[in-house]
């Protein structure tokens, strides 16, 4: 196969435009299809973008319109319901400043960034179907339009329709165990933390703010629940109902949460569900069609790597397609990227099960914690495999033997 000249990029999320903007980059002409029929709204509360994430944007030249829209955030705070703090996490020396972002403000810097970088956007374009005839890939939408192209890559998501149409027997989402809920604050009175994350151990479900100089609070909360909610179901449920919950659940707790939960407007509350990942996916690619960010490694919130993951691995098949034969092109960004997303994943495994223990767990956690963090004193052996990683834009990609990293 010849070197991909033109590529249909399904999926206008994250990764969908970061790919787009990479491949513009890279000489290679592409365009973004969205199902909806307007610029995704980011459905959603807040999310962080980590060093290595804020990197592979530098590397598709657009960190600083991105940052922009985000706010600074360079430390975690981990504690306890009661307040004990486990141990606190800085950003690495060298690196660029992790941000938090509201997802609205995140997809409209991206959406800027993609009209910036020439890079159409066809809106109302769910994809139904393509053929792979060898030399280009021509899609089809539910509107009976079609399109064509050297390469078809899915950047759709959690959900994906490529991956079904890549592999029929390709996993199917996978639930945490967790119902994620969010949103904002203000008027509770509380003082800024300084430019801090905290993320909170409580006795019965987990708590993570923020508070900006200006007195907004962005906050989540993982609830335990047996039962897998979906978006739609758990939105049947009165927001004024979800935040009696929350309020009881965090009861007995001394985190600022009910504070925070006190200011909460109910029609402001953010809804999200059961958290879900995915399981290893077998194939990632097959002829002339790929999967890119949660498509084909979705992660749930705990990893605090999804939206990182997903751009880190759109600029690395931008970089392999531009230097590379579509074959070995695909071969060699799978190769990048599978150990990396795969071993993340299964540390998030674990901080999912943190958040929701038994009695007798939670005792061992807060005994346990603070320990490993005194073993692992030095915070670049805990992070520095995660947090460094860089996509090196000015070296050609290589072969699967020469490149893999995780």
């Amino acid at each position: 196969m010849a070197k991909a000249q033109t590529a249909l990029v399904i999926g206008g999320g994250i990764a969908g435009p970061v790919t787009a903007i990479a491949l513009r980059r890279a000489g290679i002409t592409a365009t973004v299809y969205e199902a909806y029929d307007r610029q995704a709204d980011g459905i959603g509360g807040e999310l962080m973008l980590a060093p290595n994430g804020m990197a592979a944007l530098a590397a598709a030249g657009i960190a600083d319109e991105v940052a922009a829209a985000g706010v600074p955030t360079p430390r975690m705070v981990m504690e306890t319901g009661r307040g004990k703090r486990l141990g606190q996490f800085e950003d690495l020396p060298g690196l660029p400043t992790s941000h938090t972002f509201t997802r609205a403000r995140l997809y409209r810097a991206l959406t800027d960034a993609t009209a910036a970088a020439g890079v159409p956007v066809e809106y109302g374009k769910r994809l139904t179907a393509y053929v792979d005839h060898g030399d280009r890939v021509t899609a089809t939408f539910a509107d009976g339009s079609t399109a064509e192209a050297d390469v078809l890559l899915g950047a759709d998501g959690i959900r994906s329709t490529v991956r079904g149409l890549l592999d029929p027997a390709a996993p199917q989402p996978r639930y945490s165990g967790l119902v994620g809920l969010g949103g904002w604050s203000r008027g509770h009175g509380l003082p800024s933390t300084g430019g801090a994350m905290h993320l909170a151990f409580g006795r019965k479900a987990f708590f993570g703010y923020r508070i900006g100089d200006d007195g907004e609070a962005g906050w989540f909360a993982n609830v335990p629940s047996a039962r897998m909610l979906t978006a739609a179901q758990a939105t049947e449920i009165p927001a004024a109902e979800w935040l009696r919950r929350l309020r009881e659940l965090f009861a007995a707790d001394t985190l600022p949460a009910l504070g925070l939960l006190d200011r909460v407007d109910p029609g402001q509350l953010v809804i999200v569900g059961g958290l879900q990942d995915m399981p290893p996916v077998p194939v990632w690619h097959r002829g002339r069609v790929a999967l890119v960010g949660d498509a084909a490694h979705a992660m749930t919130p705990s990893s605090g790597q999804g939206a990182s993951l997903s751009i880190e691995s759109a600029v690395e098949l931008a970089r392999a397609l531009r230097d590379l034969p579509v074959e070995q092109a695909f071969t060699c960004y799978e190769g990048l990227r599978r150990a990396r997303v795969e071993r993340v994943a299964a540390r998030t495994a674990r901080v999912n099960n943190d958040k929701a223990p038994g009695p007798v767990g939670r005792i061992l956690r807060d005994l346990l914690f603070p320990l490993a963090m005194r073993s692992f004193y030095d915070q670049e052996k805990m992070f520095g495999w995660l947090h460094r990683y860089t996509v090196d834009w000015a070296t050609p990609a290589g072969t699967v033997a020469a490149a893999p990293r995780s």
